[in-house]
């Protein structure tokens, strides 16, 4: 099969292409690695252009040198460094023994590889045969010291996506303190760029935000210990001109659960520096002799046709080289959360009541919520102390999951493994394990305190704990929460020179726990939680093929979480619940129909008593959860497309198309009454112009083309939120 990286060793240009994008490397003068060029397939680059040179003001020259046109601070860089008169933001800074900060990193050589090597410790992105992808890794060297940084390119073949990490080598004697360490930078040349962001907030989490890039330093991060619901790691640089299906899109999300740090920077001469990598507040890696450091994953995608384009290069890799393998088709169940029913009080009478009502409406797994476990009967004891409680479950948990699975449902269990309680035996025994700081009270969050997963000891105690009860009950599905974001960040096992390691120590510590524990019960189907979106990230996504998007099940307000979420992440990682009205975190009141389109566009669920609804409600819900049965392998396999953003306030669609565009289900959203209702339309996507296709519930028929170009008459309604679902097959 043809090369997808070449160097030209005359002109010492590494071109990485395949049939959608190019990437092009220049090694320049002084051994400096410059970026040439990343976008729209270039079939052969023929060109001895490099970047012009120029005598800059107040902008230093190579060491030695007299020629004043040559300038690593103004040239468009692979990486940079602290130190080299370089005063973009450094990609890196490294502290030596004697207190020096200075690195100047030029090109060493190269190595071409099929394939995609795995990463040490960290969640990847990955290939299935070595035919899918190449890698090129560049290797840098600090001139005058003993640092080598290995950048580490993998393009795929039939992916408009390049990969990108870093290693570092401490190739000498003396201690090295990384201080950053950034997974990559690019430099853009000519670019006037809006940049696209997901900031948000417990309940409200991933809302887009559009900003044009201006001269300074824009930074999107979080320093949480967790990707965390306030900036989710991802950014987007687009076009001024650039929407939902035009114009040119550069995505940029890391697989990555940690701190995270994305920087944007438009310099004096106008061009955009780009920096993404853990979050350097508050980390120095003590770098020993012979040993290395690996940077976590940045995955970056071109489109030449909007962000609808750029989300489903995100989603189908998401789909397909980032979720195990095994969950790649496997569809997921209809679920229904003991939680808003019945919170902390929870017994197994009454549980099996729900149960009961569950199997009767065709629902095919229930979860045992928070409170089943330790003396757990409200948020202030028992974390840690992973046994089941007697007096709620005096049959024991096996006979309750032996009742659910005769009623023939999978049954599926909460837990919290990274926290604990100072009321509970855990601390009792290792008071220890929790993350303090010596001589210091700990600050406590939700009732609650995180235990200090960087350590082993602490990781074995948990894991033993879970694999116990895993091992003797039939459990189906976990849902793993994270309810609070880390604080009094110290190890007690760890120097004093190491403190700045504990936030990454412990997400790799987090890493290597799920990665032992999904390997030993494969066929457990595990959804990642944080407070609902506080860790929805591509690196729990490896681990985990479903993620509870947010706390806030108000369809209103989920129209827009979803939405935003969206441009990263496909539907089909999303989990969503029909919740009771009014709503809890916002008190609105909305129609049970409007409630289940929204949640019916993921993974589909309900979080209510069913014991306590009216006969016309239980009737409505059977024929929602037969409907969703119908379509959900469309909503979790399909390709989706954004129609009409919910951030306008006024209205929102989205649909999901079968890959052979047989199939589609369109949901359109009208948010407010009127009095004198505007008339509006929808326009379609993905159809094929030439098929006709009936609309299941009215029989009516309409052409491929007609429904792209004249589109659907939105219905008007006298009632806020009101929505409006179409099943469009094709007609044979």
């Amino acid at each position: 099969m043809a090369n997808l990286i070449e160097y030209d060793d005359e002109k010492k240009i590494f071109h990485l292409h395949n049939k959608n994008i190019s990437y092009l490397i220049a090694v320049e003068k002084g051994d400096t690695l410059s970026h040439l060029y990343f976008g729209k397939r270039i079939r052969k680059y023929n060109s001895n252009q490099k970047y012009p040179n120029l005598d800059r003001g107040f902008s230093g020259n190579l060491p030695g040198s007299l020629d004043r046109g040559f300038s690593r601070d103004t040239l468009p860089k692979e990486y940079s460094s602290d130190g080299e008169m370089d005063y973009h933001t450094p990609a890196t800074i490294v502290q030596h023994e004697d207190g020096d900060q200075s690195l100047f990193l030029v090109f060493d050589h190269y190595r071409i590889q099929d394939g995609k090597p795995k990463l040490n410790g960290l969640p990847s992105t990955y290939v299935e045969n070595k035919e899918e992808a190449q890698t090129l890794t560049i290797t840098l060297r600090d001139k005058y010291g003993d640092l080598e940084y290995d950048l580490r390119y993998t393009i795929y073949r039939d992916r408009p996506v390049i990969t990108r990490s870093v290693q570092i080598k401490n190739s000498g004697s003396q201690v090295h303190y990384l201080k950053k360490v950034a997974s990559m930078q690019m430099d853009f040349v000519n670019k006037e760029f809006d940049v696209i962001s997901l900031p948000g907030a417990h309940a409200n989490e991933r809302q887009i935000n559009r900003a044009k890039v201006d001269p300074g330093i824009k930074v999107f991060s979080s320093c949480r210990g967790a990707s965390s619901h306030q900036m989710n790691p991802f950014i987007a640089l687009v076009d001024k001109d650039t929407d939902e299906d035009n114009g040119q899109a550069y995505g940029f999300a890391m697989v990555y659960s940690g701190n995270h740090k994305f920087e944007v920077e438009k310099d004096q001469i106008k061009q955009t520096h780009l920096v993404i990598g853990i979050n350097d507040y508050n980390f120095c890696w003590k770098l020993k002799p012979g040993r290395t450091f690996q940077t976590p994953e940045v995955i970056m995608v071109y489109s030449d046709l909007g962000l609808n384009k750029m989300s489903r290069i995100f989603h189908n890799l998401t789909g397909e080289r980032i979720i195990p393998a095994r969950y790649r088709k496997q569809i997921k169940p209809i679920l229904l959360n003991s939680w808003e029913a019945m919170t902390f009080n929870i017994n197994e009478d009454k549980l099996k009541k729900l149960v009961n009502e569950a199997q009767d409406l065709g629902i095919e797994m229930f979860v045992v919520d928070d409170g089943w476990f330790g003396n757990r009967d409200d948020d202030n004891s028992s974390l840690g102390d992973w046994y089941v409680n007697k007096k709620k479950f005096p049959n024991g948990l096996s006979k309750f999951i032996e009742y659910v699975h005769k009623k023939g449902m999978k049954f599926g269990l909460w837990f919290e493994p990274e926290m604990i309680s100072l009321d509970s035996t855990l601390y009792s025994l290792h008071p220890d394990y929790l993350m303090q700081v010596p001589s210091r009270k700990p600050s406590p969050c939700r009732n609650q305190y995180v235990l200090d997963f960087s350590r082993k000891d602490v990781r074995e105690n948990i894991f033993d704990q879970i694999d116990n009860l895993l091992s003797s009950n039939k459990i189906d599905y976990i849902k793993w929460d994270m309810n609070r974001h880390i604080s009094d960040i110290y190890s007690l096992k760890l120097s004093a020179d190491q403190q700045g390691e504990v936030c990454h120590r412990y997400i790799l510590g987090l890493y290597e726990f799920l990665d032992k524990l999904t390997r030993k019960y494969p066929n457990i189907l595990f959804e990642s939680c944080s407070g609902g979106g506080g860790r929805f990230d591509l690196g729990m996504a490896y681990y985990m093929p479903i993620d509870w998007t947010s706390d806030n099940t108000d369809a209103a307000a989920r129209m827009k979480i979803q939405y935003g979420t969206s441009l990263v992440y496909p539907p089909s990682l999303m989990t969503a619940h029909v919740s009771d009205i009014p709503n809890g975190g916002t008190g609105r009141t909305i129609s049970l129909s409007t409630r289940s389109a929204v949640a019916m566009s993921a993974v589909f669920g309900y979080e209510l008593d069913l014991t306590k609804l009216k006969k016309e409600e239980i009737e409505e819900i059977r024929s929602q959860i037969n409907f969703y049965k119908q379509i959900r392998k469309i909503i979790q396999f399909g390709v989706f497309y954004r129609l009409k953003s919910p951030f306008d306030g006024i209205q929102a669609a989205w649909m999901f198309v079968s890959d052979d565009q047989k199939k589609a289900v369109v949901m359109s959203f009208n948010f407010f009454g009127s009095a004198q209702p505007v008339v509006t339309k929808t326009l379609l996507k993905g159809l094929n112009p030439e098929f006709d296709y009936k609309e299941v519930k009215s029989g009516q028929v309409y052409g491929g083309d007609e429904l792209m170009n004249f589109g659907l008459f939105d219905p008007i309604v006298k009632e806020d939120y009101s929505s409006k679902i179409y099943y469009l097959e094709k007609v044979n």
